[in-house]
C-alpha cells in the first residue's frame, strides 16, 4: 500500500513549479511518469495531518495484513460514504473528482489514510478501482484510463437511467449492465457491487437486526473474494452471485435492488444454495 499525500493536483503553486514545469514536457508521452511526478512533488509540500480519529486505532484491513489503496473515481454520497469506511477498516483511499481541491473537508474526515486527485491518479495508484459515477460517464472512462486499470479490481456501482442516461439505459439493462460496463474496460477485472444500496445504507447497515446483504458478480474468482472483504469492511454482508453475466439480476429494478434485503433474502430471490 502506497503512502500517499494528502492532496494530488495537476498544478503546482509553488517554488518547484520550474522543476514541475519541464517534468511535464517530458512527461505529455508517459502517463505513469507523469503520475509518479505528481506524486513524488506534492510529498515534498504534504501538510502532516494529525489528531485525527482514524490516527490512533488499527482498522480491521491492516489488522488482517489485506490493507489496499482504494482510487475512487467520484466522491459523491455514494463514493465519499464508501470512502469513509474503507478509510476507516484500514485501507488508504484516493478520493478522486474534476475539482480535487474541493474534497478537502472529506480527506480529513478520513485522515491520516486519504488523499485527494484527479481520476487518472485514482486509477493508476489504486489496487482497486471503485467506479461511483453515472455509467454515462464510463465509456470516457474508459477511453482515457482504461490502460492504468489493466489487471485491476475494478468495481462498478452504477445504475442507468433513461432521464440521464437515454435510450442507452434500456439496451444497458437488456445486456446487464455488469457486461455493458466491462466492455468500456477491457483488461480490468471487473466486479458489480453496492448497485443494490442507498446511500443511507452505509450509515445504518443493519435492517431489522439482520446486516443488509450486498450482491456481487464478477468473472474472476480472486476480485470477488477481494470485493467481498470490502463489503465485510463496510459494514454489510456479501453474497457472491456468480459470473459477471449474472449481475442482469440484481440490476435497477431488480426485485432485490435497494430494497435493504439481508443476504438470506437475497440468495432465496437469486436461487442461490
Amino acid at each position: 500500500m502506497l503512502a500517499i499525500p494528502a492532496y494530488v493536483p495537476r498544478n503546482l503553486s509553488s517554488p518547484i513549479q520550474p522543476i514541475w514545469e519541464t517534468s511535464m514536457k517530458t512527461a505529455a508521452e508517459n502517463p505513469r511518469f507523469r503520475l509518479l511526478m505528481i506524486v513524488f512533488a506534492v510529498s515534498t509540500m504534504a501538510l502532516a495531518l494529525v489528531s485525527t480519529p482514524l490516527s490512533a486505532q488499527a482498522g480491521q484491513a491492516e489488522r488482517e495484513g489485506r490493507a489496499l489503496t482504494i482510487g475512487l473515481i467520484g466522491a459523491g454520497t455514494m463514493g465519499g460514504a464508501m470512502g469513509l469506511l474503507f478509510a476507516e477498516a484500514g485501507h488508504q483511499v484516493i478520493f478522486s473528482s474534476r475539482n480535487p481541491d474541493e474534497l478537502m473537508e472529506l480527506v480529513q474526515s478520513a485522515a491520516p489514510r486519504a488523499s485527494a486527485g484527479y481520476a487518472d491518479a485514482a486509477a493508476f495508484l489504486g489496487d482497486v478501482i471503485v467506479l461511483a459515477v453515472p455509467p454515462v460517464a464510463i465509456p470516457q472512462i474508459g477511453e482515457d484510463f482504461a490502460h492504468l486499470m489493466q489487471g485491476k479490481v475494478v468495481i462498478d456501482i452504477s445504475n442507468p437511467r433513461v432521464d440521464r442516461e437515454g435510450p442507452i439505459t434500456n439496451e444497458w439493462l437488456e445486456m446487464g449492465t455488469g457486461l455493458a460496463m466491462a466492455q468500456y474496460l477491457p483488461g480490468a477485472r471487473l466486479v458489480k457491487a453496492f448497485n443494490t444500496l442507498g446511500a443511507r445504507m452505509f450509515q445504518n447497515p443493519m435492517r431489522n437486526g439482520v446486516r443488509i446483504g450486498v450482491p456481487i458478480a464478477g468473472d474472476d474468482e480472486e476480485a470477488r473474494n477481494i470485493v467481498a472483504d470490502l463489503v465485510r469492511d463496510a459494514g454489510l454482508e456479501p453474497v457472491i452471485v456468480g459470473p459477471l453475466a449474472r449481475a442482469k439480476e440484481f440490476d435497477r429494478g431488480s426485485p432485490i435492488w435497494v430494497t435493504g434485503a439481508s443476504a438470506q433474502q437475497i440468495r432465496e430471490t437469486l436461487s442461490l444454495p
